[in-house]
């Protein structure tokens, strides 16, 4: 098949499309950063991800069967907003329907909810109704927090706790989160490729955590256990922004904090993925949290 990949120079993407590769696909890729060093040596056809030119979309995605999106922002940005991503993920859902795509597979989040006042799980759950209300077939996957090489939760939680002799959390630290490896969403999003059925599902790994036993667990790992000191979250977004203006970088915002502590990164679904942070871990310790990963870095230099 000719499969379309948002994002393919990215995070998840690249795993997705490494995946597509290694079974014999055409694979595209709509992007912001085709100026990126190409890491699949020219075997991905890379077109620009503009959003205010919907024909040169509809182009990109002619012949394509399955339409894979990834595209989201993190947090609101200048023009890059919540709201914007919203309507993007409208124009490149339509856009593919135009060109006679047959299949989207959507990467969304656990949780999503109309009613929740986070923008982004507000806005997570109206792409959800943007793409079952298409013409296409889709499986829309829902993972939570993404750990592997150049992941940014896990890594720089190691990049503190290697350069600071405290670790601040909002809270108690008592509230969850069920991380999943970014190769295992990868496998769930090419097995959602080949088929045709419509779904929705949680892709979560198989071990939850407390905010403090992650923390904990990682400083063992890395040989470098803090004192976890529980502050209001106020104090923790004060220190954040501190902390991101020598980073050069946004460490953390208000709603991810409502979010994590709300529980909104744990799924009461079976897991569906089996790679085991704990083992990712003690596989990778030399190497994690030696450098940091900047968000604005990665999307917006």
């Amino acid at each position: 098949m000719k499969i379309v990949v948002t994002g393919a120079l990215s995070y998840s993407g690249k795993y997705i499309a490494r995946r597509l590769l290694a079974r014999g696909h055409h694979v595209a890729t709509l992007t912001h950063h085709a100026n990126r060093p190409d890491p699949f040596d020219g075997q991905v056809q890379i077109f620009p991800l503009d959003f205010d030119r919907p024909g040169q979309l509809a182009a990109a995605l002619d012949g394509c069967q399955a339409l894979i999106n990834t595209y989201w922002v993190r947090f609101d940005r200048g023009a890059n907003t919540h709201a914007r991503a919203i309507e993007n993920t409208r124009r490149i859902v339509d856009a593919a329907a135009r060109a006679g795509v047959a299949r989207v597979v959507h990467i969304s989040i656990t949780n999503p909810n109309m009613a929740s006042p986070l923008p982004y799980f507000h806005g997570k759950a109206q792409n959800e109704q943007i793409v079952m209300g298409s013409s296409m077939t889709y499986a829309i996957l829902r993972p939570t927090v993404l750990f592997g090489t150049e992941d940014v939760l896990i890594n720089n939680i190691a990049f503190l706790l290697r350069r600071f002799p405290l670790f601040l959390m909002a809270g108690d630290g008592s509230y969850r989160l069920q991380p999943l490896y970014v190769d295992d969403l990868a496998a769930k999003v090419e097995e959602a490729v080949h088929r045709a059925d419509c779904y929705v599902c949680d892709a979560v790994g198989p071990e939850i955590f407390s905010f403090r036993e992650l923390v904990d667990h990682i400083g063992a790992v890395i040989g470098r256990v803090r004192p976890l000191v529980s502050v209001h979250p106020s104090l923790l977004i004060l220190a954040a922004r501190m902390l991101g203006v020598v980073l050069g970088d946004v460490v953390l915002t208000p709603e991810e904090i409502d979010g994590l502590t709300g529980n909104l990164l744990v799924s009461s679904e079976p897991p569906r993925c089996a790679t085991r942070l704990t083992d990712w871990l003690e596989q990778n310790k030399q190497t994690v949290g030696l450098k940091y990963a900047s968000e604005l870095k990665r999307h917006y230099a």
